[in-house]
Order: structure tokens, then sequence, then C-alpha cells
């Protein structure tokens, strides 16, 4: 570890605890004693108060209500941050002007020859979400669904939610406890458990139209919840073995809710075990892409009727 980013990190290691002695830097560290003493004294001349106790147990504290001094970013920091803006760019991901400022502030502490690393760096990587026509580092303009913000300043202090969704020209509402808020193929979507029909419930972020706090006194425990899901979890309907091929294809892309098994200490085989919902018509669609898209390097325990005639009619447009 480079002096600059041993130091960065022993700052942040001895402000997280009430005490600390010159031994523990050492094996925290690998360092030697006068390696620890020496970034003492110079993380002292930096401005973080440190006192010493002296006695055989003595060792250091950070003065009470002291402020950490100004964090410094290493070279290769700098660039883990710029990498992540550009990748994430076009995604709609949310706090986009929060995103913005964050960049500028960030420009702002560099200097110019980071910058012009940055910009060299700008033109040479491309992401999914990158416009090669216009590629400005501070270009953001991904806007996600205006409903995406304040449901998270929501659900950050409450889960149990009341919701308002558009469904064909209707507006229906339901009180639900929220599991997860993903994103998956560009598009945010809760996954919730309705507390009046007791199941899982998939709810698409671009139809929210209102979003408040459930009434505490109508509530189902946490506890009380897992308990009623783990009862409706579905039996698998499509297992499958997967090469090394397949694995490949499926860290490419696959379904959220689809997990692999790995079966070797090598990763190079797994198993896949899902429940397909035969009624949805467009799931079952979708199911059937993701296994062409798989290819050939799979061999198949169990699949339902119905994608395995999916899979032979689709198959049937190729041949001959």
């Amino acid at each position: 570890m480079k002096k600059v980013e041993r130091i960065n990190t022993m700052m942040r290691y001895i402000n997280n605890r009430a005490h600390f002695t010159i031994s523990e830097l050492m094996r925290e560290f690998n360092i030697s004693r006068s390696t620890a003493i020496r970034d003492i004294r110079e993380i002292e001349s930096m401005g973080m108060p440190l006192v010493a106790e002296v006695g055989r147990d003595g060792g250091y504290f950070v003065m009470n209500n002291s402020v950490l001094p100004t964090v410094r970013f290493t070279d290769n920091e700098i660039k883990a941050l710029f990498i992540a803006f550009m990748a994430t760019r076009n995604q709609q991901l949310p706090y986009l002007k929060s995103r913005q400022s964050l960049a500028e502030k960030l420009l702002g502490l560099i200097s110019e020859n980071q910058q012009d690393d940055l910009v060299l760096l700008n033109q040479i990587l491309l992401f999914e979400g990158t416009n090669p026509n216009n590629p400005d580092l501070l270009d953001l303009t991904d806007l996600p669904h205006p409903m995406l913000e304040n449901l998270i300043q929501i659900l950050l202090s409450d889960r149990y939610l009341w919701v308002s969704i558009k469904e064909n020209k209707e507006i229906k509402s339901y009180p639900i406890y929220l599991l997860h808020l993903y994103r998956e193929k560009s598009m945010w979507h809760i996954e919730a458990f309705d507390l009046e029909e007791e199941k899982r419930r998939i709810l698409p972020v671009d139809n929210l139209t209102a979003v408040k706090p459930y009434p505490a006194k109508k509530r189902v425990s946490g506890k009380k919840i897992l308990e009623l899901l783990n009862k409706q979890e579905e039996v698998s309907n499509l297992v499958l073995e997967l090469g090394p091929k397949a694995i490949s294809q499926f860290k490419k892309y696959h379904p959220l809710k689809f997990s692999i098994s790995y079966t070797n200490p090598f990763q190079t085989t797994a198993i896949l075990k899902t429940f397909i919902h035969l009624d949805h018509s467009e799931e079952l669609t979708e199911a059937i892409d993701w296994l062409l898209f798989l290819g050939r390097d799979i061999k198949v325990r169990q699949m339902p009727e119905e994608v395995l005639k999916g899979l032979q009619e689709r198959l049937s447009l190729f041949s001959p």
C-alpha cells in the first residue's frame, strides 16, 4: 500500500475507534513501529487532534468533537469514481442532480493533469449508456421516473406503504410491505408483499401515481410476512445444468429472479432451479427467449411442456 493510501486509510481507522495503540496499527497495516509513529505524527500535523495516554496500557484517542481533515484522493481512486459515473450514464438512476454536483465538486478537487487523464479515459472508454458522439463527463441527462426519489425517501423510514398504480387506464391502490426496489430491463420495479391479499406482488415504478405510509394499526409484522412468503415458495419446474459457455451467457444477462449454484470449485458447471409461471404469457415468452440466449451448453433436468413446445416452435423457424 502506498504511503498516501495508507495515511488516508489509517485516518479513517483511527476516527472510527474510541482508542487505539501503536501495536494495533502495526498489526492492522503490517508496518514497523517506527513507521507507525511517523504516520501518527504526520496525521497530527494534518490537523487530526490526537491525545496520547501514558502508562503501561497507554495509546491514543481522538479528541471529542473533532472533525476529520480534508479527504485526499489517490489517482486510482479518482479514476474509479469517474469510471463509475461513465458506466452508469443513461441508467435512469435516482438523485441525478446530486450526481451532477458531485461530479463537478470532484473535478474541482483534482489537478489539471488528473483532469486530462479523465478526459482521455472518457474518449477511450465506451459503455452501454455512452453516446460516442457526445462523450461529456458531466453529461448526466438520464432522468429517472419522478416518483422514484420520492419512493426511496419514504421507504428509508418506513417500508409499509400505500401505493397507487395506473393499470389499464384505472388507478388501483395496494397496501404493501416493500421487499426490494430493483431495476431490470431499464425499468424500476417494486417487489412487495400485498398486506391484504397476503401474496408477493411486482409493481412497475413507471405506473406509480402516489405513495404514502400505511396506517400502523393495520400492519402485519415482518416476521409474519416472511413466514407467509416461505409457505408460498413455488416448487421449481425448470432445472438446468449449465456448462462454461452457458455460464458465460448467464453472466451477461439473466432475469433477476434466476440464480445459479456452482457445482465445482472452478465455477465451470452450475445448476439453475427456478419456477416459470406458465399462465403468464409474457413471463413464458421471456423464459423461452432467454433459454435460446443461453445456447447449447445446457442439459435439461426438468422443463415444463409449454416451455419445451415454445422452444421447438421457435427453432423450427430456423430449420430449412
